[in-house]
């Protein structure tokens, strides 16, 4: 990884570290994001007594830690493994894993273009950095239309060049709902009725699809770009399937967690 941040981290910091010394009570290791490196006490390992502190480390592992405390005269890290929770460890792996991909596609380019792939590296970086923390934020602004390469300081031939790959590779990220609806009559017109509120929940977004499972199920997807708006038309579909409802009718409605597409 040739992603590197200035200076030493911040305390309360999560980061990406990996394991280079294990000792009977404590764990050194590299922060991977810095020229730096970090202990990790046996106390700040795992919740509850340890017996073998190689039971939950070893060397050559990635791992999550949070910044404890830093002596900036001695240049000590003290790091913590337990403190790190699990939204806090699934944040900074997808960091990474879109920090690394930006070096992918900069490594693909450079081939393409005919230089060193460390060279174009520095060349886009070193004018990114200024003002953003990670390449994977400048390209989400190329996709979106709200970064110009060349405005940032990058030469014409690779900002067009890079342009070309970003939106090939970053795709805007989307929103992805599914679930299943669940429809039972015993109307005399059911299958009109039950036609009629899936023609009502179809309508609502042109990103809606629902498709019939049988037995009175019915499975949708829908994807958006903007979570409130895809939330908006989860609530619609609910205030729909309510008009279906009555003595001998009814209607149930279940979703899966959003799932993130990018």
């Amino acid at each position: 990884m040739h992603y590197k941040r200035k200076g030493i981290p911040e305390e309360d910091e999560i980061v990406l570290c990996k394991v280079t010394k294990i000792f009977p009570n404590s764990v050194f290791a590299d922060l991977l994001e810095y020229n730096d490196s970090g202990m990790i006490h046996i106390s700040e390992v795992s919740p509850g007594r340890i017996r073998n502190i190689r039971d939950y480390v070893s060397v050559g592992r990635q791992v999550v830690c949070k910044v404890l405390r830093i002596d900036r005269e001695k240049g000590h890290i003290d790091l913590s493994l337990r403190r790190v929770n699990t939204h806090q460890r699934r944040e900074k792996l997808e960091e990474i894993k879109q920090e690394l991909k930006s070096e992918t596609l900069i490594k693909n380019l450079a081939k393409k273009i005919g230089i060193p792939d460390k060279k174009l590296y520095d060349l886009i970086s070193k004018p990114v950095f200024n003002d953003y923390s990670h390449l994977h934020l400048f390209f989400r602004g190329i996709v979106s239309g709200d970064v110009n390469p060349e405005e940032q300081g990058i030469d014409k031939k690779i900002s067009d060049e890079l342009v070309i790959a970003v939106k090939e590779k970053f795709k805007e990220p989307k929103v992805l709902f599914q679930g299943v609806i669940y429809l039972h009559t015993f109307d005399v017109n059911g299958l009109e009725k039950v036609q009629k509120v899936l023609t009502e929940v179809e309508k609502i977004s042109s990103n809606l699809t629902v498709t019939y499972l049988g037995a009175g199920k019915y499975k949708f997807i829908l994807e958006e770009k903007d979570y409130k708006i895809a939330e908006k038309y989860l609530k619609n579909i609910q205030d729909i399937l309510e008009t279906f409802n009555d003595k001998i009718s009814t209607s149930e409605f279940t979703r899966r967690k959003a799932e993130i597409e990018n």
